[in-house]
């Protein structure tokens, strides 16, 4: 045997395997072991990664790389955190005469429905409501399920835009959290209760039972009339040309139902991207985000002359949106989340303030995007909020009417859905398009008239990504002990270190640095890849030089993480 796995780690394996109901992950297991028992270091190794801890249940629930072992995404591991999140949802309904409701949804990624059907089973077994919706639907249908059906929690198994090998496990919270995605302390009760479990052995015990439901198609119906009501086309809405790409995920079903209903044109599809494919076969990461994800998309556009490009992430709680520019490579440029998140914040503040909207009613936005929206809730006298990262947080603030992370995210109907929702946004955004459009605009002019209004704003993203999470931690540790006197050539005035808390937020693993000329840089881990983030802001007195000041702050950046590798 090697020494890269001691007695304890396959002694651990074996149990695992012994618990383990799918043949592909025990067959996949089962040959490791073999192999580290011939003496094999690389395979000793691989095994010591996979029980190296447990994959940890936080406030994002579970996400990581499919394969047998604790330290991966698996039935095992899944049948645990359902055990788990069961016990809870009782413990929080003891005492009410009752049967607590649990609602499940799935996407198109390996192994999802195989995962909720074994949730769905032992939520049932454990003496709960399951509620397991009809087939694979994006995660803002879920996050509708869990307030309309008034169900304690909600399951979406979904990995979102990570790599095609990873899944995960988002847990909803009904009651007075409306249906939001869990924060503390619930994490940390509903982990100890899945760790209760995972020491207890066998999850071949734990209770099943077929008795769930399956939702009736009235649900998702009920979800498309209130994306299709956020933005109604107008009468005789014709000419616009627009291509859309589901990016292999599960949006298009659901937003083509959308669509007809709220009345607007249908888009060129992209063909090859359009149907669900966990192997996700045309993009080398599945997020709208990344270099060359949208290059599909573009090239269809380029074929039928379109006016617009919209795209969802793979399961559609997300949305990109790209315009025609001569100046782009490719003739074709996606606007930033913040540019989206701005543009929408402003629609949303008009509409508040014709609908006459009362004192407290709010713009909410996490605090790496951007500062823009401050000056969007200033102009119409509504209040503002800045959040920790993530929609569990962005959901909760009081009086939301719209919030939006530069990541891609945006929640424009809060009445319904307490979470970024990718459908209603492109219906929010169609909206506007079709509005400017109305009026002999384009949407890139549209973006003019905003900055004339608020302000010039600019705002980038400097990344790194990693195979070891210790780098990240050793750069913050860096970063901590040394702040830089400077980035860019402008100087840092204060730096607050979030992990002492702040004013407006509670504990987190974010540096904010407020520089000499009225930027900011923040830097902080990724929460659902292995990324070290730097976001920068600026407000500049013109678009060209806040263009040059973004540019100059950017370089300081991708510098400063030179120095610090």
């Amino acid at each position: 045997m090697s020494a890269g796995a001691d007695d304890g780690v396959l002694v651990t394996a074996r149990s695992w395997l012994a618990q383990d109901p799918d043949p592909e992950t025990r067959a996949q297991l089962s040959a490791l072991i073999g192999r580290v028992e011939e003496g094999d270091a690389a395979a000793s190794a691989e095994l010591a990664d996979r029980f190296a801890g447990r994959l940890a249940f936080g406030t994002a629930g579970l996400r990581g790389e499919l394969g047998a072992g604790s330290n991966r995404m698996n039935r095992v591991l899944v049948a645990q955190a359902a055990a788990g999140l069961a016990a809870f949802v009782r413990e929080r309904a003891a005492g009410e005469d009752r049967v607590p409701t649990v609602v499940i949804g799935y996407d198109g990624r390996r192994n999802s429905e195989v995962f909720a059907q074994d949730s769905a089973e032992l939520f049932a077994g454990a003496g709960l409501r399951a509620i397991l919706l009809p087939r694979l639907l994006p995660t803002p249908v879920l996050a509708f399920a869990v307030r309309k059906l008034g169900a304690d929690a909600g399951v979406m198994v979904t990995a979102s835009h990570n790599p095609p090998n990873d899944n995960g496990y988002k847990v909803y919270l009904g009651g007075a959290d409306e249906g939001a995605q869990i924060v503390s302390p619930a994490d940390a009760e509903i982990a100890a209760h899945i760790q209760r479990i995972a020491d207890a052995g066998d999850v071949g015990a734990l209770p099943r039972s077929l008795g769930y439901e399956t939702a009736a198609e009235s649900l998702v119906d009920a979800y498309i009339a209130a994306a299709a009501g956020v933005a109604p086309a107008p009468e005789g809405v014709q000419g616009l040309t627009w291509v859309y790409t589901a990016m292999h995920g599960v949006g298009w079903e659901t937003l083509s139902r959308t669509l007809e209903a709220a009345g607007y044109p249908a888009p060129v599809p992209v063909a090859r991207q359009l149907d669900p494919d966990g192997s996700f076969p045309t993009v080398a990461f599945p997020n709208p985000e990344e270099p060359g994800a949208m290059d599909l998309a573009f090239e269809t556009a380029r074929s039928v002359n379109a006016d617009l490009v919209i795209a969802n992430d793979p399961d559609a709680d997300r949305l990109a949106v790209a315009v025609p520019d001569p100046h782009a490579t490719g003739g074709w440029r996606r606007l930033s989340g913040n540019q989206v998140g701005l543009l929408l914040g402003w629609r949303a503040a008009r509409l508040a303030r014709e609908a006459g909207a009362g004192p407290g009613a709010s713009l909410a936005c996490s605090l790496v995007s951007s500062p823009g929206l401050k000056a969007v809730a200033d102009h119409y006298g509504l209040d503002f909020h800045t959040t920790l990262t993530g929609f569990k947080w962005i959901s909760r603030a009081p009086g939301l009417v719209f919030g939006f992370e530069e990541a891609l995210g945006y929640l424009v109907n809060p009445e319904t859905v307490r979470d970024k929702d990718g459908i209603s946004a492109a219906i929010a955004m169609l909206g506007m398009v079709t509005e400017a459009r109305g009026r002999g605009e384009s949407l890139a002019r549209v973006l003019a008239e905003f900055d004339a209004t608020f302000g010039f704003f600019a705002s980038d993203q400097v990344s790194i990504r990693v195979d070891d999470l210790s780098r990240i931690e050793r750069i913050m540790a860096a970063l901590r002990e040394r702040h830089p006197s400077a980035i860019g050539g402008v100087g840092v005035e204060r730096v607050e270190d979030l992990l002492q808390g702040a004013d407006d937020l509670p504990p987190s693993d974010v540096l904010r640095l407020w520089m000499t000329d009225g930027s900011r840089v923040i830097v902080r881990p990724s929460g659902t890849e292995p990324k070290l983030k730097i976001y920068l802001d600026v407000r500049g007195d013109s678009a060209d030089d806040a263009k040059g000041r973004i540019t100059a702050l950017s370089g300081g950046a991708r510098a400063l993480l030179d120095d610090l590798e």
